[in-house]
């Protein structure tokens, strides 16, 4: 049996054999027709009922509506109603009708700006606080945990949920021992709701933040302004686990088979300290962990030698300075182009930067001022680790001076590889079409993006055209 409907729909949909997955009796209502040319239809609404007309399921719920309170008391209704239902549901979506409008407000890279999701407070169930435990993050933040008497709760049981910090358990008055109200935010994050205190027996305990890490005894401190406390002990065994793990993500250098488990393993006996040691590992090294062979010692350091390559923006990603995700790290590698000048770069420089604000440049100053992860880049850029930006690099690449946008799902690319192609290439890549804009690469199911670079007039290709020109000898104006 599956735990709930989400993990039953997902483990069918993953079967190699799509003989099972048929046995399942999955089931699906249809949203959206996705982009149609020439589509005669004018408003969502009735995009739905020609799905409907075409025999798709849609959900019998759909509803248009006028006015904001006619909006709300819909919103209400259902949170009220949901139970009713023979399916779970977690809220309701609401969304522009005309879709001329949708293609006018677009989207952004994670969101539509034409729809909102308005969600239902999820099942609340009762248990007890059995002790409050302190995890260190990769930044030194320490997160207090509350560990629970297990409970189930929309499908799953639930044992620990995250309090946050020390003003979180102070405002709602956390003790150990206390019976609380717990339920999933957004139905997947469990969350202390609030406490019971006409449970309270006068055995419950306050819970006070430590004064020095839990993992390696380094004094804690909470900066000024800051919700968090964080550990100070640069060689923090939990800080480098978190550190090892982000830095071998998909999203940072992408070291396929460096999990949990084997980054645990190289701390635990002494083959790495930091990330950088992670390029002097050797063969036999390797063999010493549980469960590795010849073969799967030889891909890791095919693996962690491939990652070598990585554009600098995801190195410096990788890098897990505080504030400084995937996009502003592009941001980053554009302006500053090396390590070495960003290491150089005041705080009044780092200011003017587009999108750099006080907080992000003040963690990257802070960054730089520490002495270890000054030698941290040394040790790096010695193992042959790109820290210098393609910009630098490919001024004169086949695609230098080009501006692409990208719109639907291509067949040969994910959405990040057609992106890092384009800028090793010497061009650059836009969220949003524009009169700037040269190229409009259109996959699959493309969206409002390929409306807008029509009427633009923008040169669109098809993913074999993108493909041609990714060869250094093809020309084109």
């Amino acid at each position: 049996l599956f735990a709930n409907p989400r993990n039953a729909a997902a483990g069918s949909l993953r079967q190699l054999d799509p003989r099972i997955t048929a046995s399942r009796n999955l089931d699906i209502f249809f949203y959206g027709l996705g982009y149609v040319s020439a589509l005669e239809e004018k408003t969502h609404f009735d995009a739905l009922q020609l799905l409907k007309q075409c025999r798709f399921r849609i959900s019998p719920y759909v509803e248009l509506k006028k006015t904001i309170d006619e909006v709300w008391d819909y919103c209400q209704k259902w949170e009220a109603e949901q139970r009713q239902l023979d399916y779970e549901v977690d809220g309701a979506v609401i969304k522009v009708n005309s879709l001329e409008q949708q293609r006018i407000l677009a989207e952004t890279t994670r969101n539509l700006r034409w729809a909102i999701a308005y969600k239902f407070p999820g099942e609340e169930r009762t248990t007890k606080i059995v002790g409050i435990v302190v995890n260190v993050g990769r930044t030194g933040a320490m997160t207090p945990l509350a560990i629970l008497e297990p409970v189930q709760v929309s499908g799953s049981i639930v044992s620990r949920a995250t309090l946050h910090n020390e003003d979180e358990i102070r405002r709602k008055d956390v003790r150990i021992g206390d019976t609380v109200l717990v339920h999933k935010a957004g139905e997947v994050i469990p969350e202390i709701i609030k406490v019971i205190p006409e449970k309270r027996t006068g055995q419950e305990r306050p819970f006070h933040m430590p004064d020095r890490c839990p993992i390696c005894g380094a004094l804690a401190y909470r900066p000024e302004g800051e919700a968090v406390t964080r550990c100070t002990g640069v060689a923090c065994p939990a800080q480098q686990f978190e550190k090892l793990l982000h830095f071998a993500s998909r999203g940072a250098m992408d070291i396929d088979g460096l999990g949990p488990a084997v980054i645990t393993q190289l701390l635990q006996r002494n083959l790495i300290k930091d990330v950088a040691d992670l390029y002097t590992l050797r063969f036999e090294d390797l063999l010493t962990l549980d469960n590795f062979k010849e073969k799967s010692a030889n891909n890791l350091l095919n693996a962690i030698e491939r990652s070598k390559d990585r554009p600098f923006p995801r190195v410096l990603f990788a890098l897990g300075i505080r504030h400084v995700g995937e996009h502003i790290a592009d941001v980053l590698a554009e302006e500053f182009g090396s390590i070495d000048e960003l290491k150089k770069a005041s705080l009044e420089e780092l200011s003017m930067v587009r999108e750099i604000g006080p907080k992000i440049a003040e963690s990257i100053v802070s960054f730089f001022e520490e002495k270890s992860n000054l030698e941290l880049m040394e040790k790096l850029k010695k193992a042959g680790v790109r820290l210098t930006s393609v910009k630098e690099e490919v001024k004169a690449g086949p695609l230098a001076g080009k501006n692409f946008v990208l719109t639907g799902r291509l067949e040969k690319y994910s959405r990040g590889d057609a992106e890092e192609l384009i800028k090793a290439m010497g061009g650059t890549v836009s969220s949003s079409v524009s009169k700037n804009t040269d190229f409009v690469v259109v996959g699959e199911e493309p969206g409002s993006k390929y409306d807008k670079a029509l009427k633009l007039g923008v040169t669109i290709l098809t993913e074999e055209e993108f493909e041609a020109m990714l060869n250094p000898t093809t020309s084109f104006t």
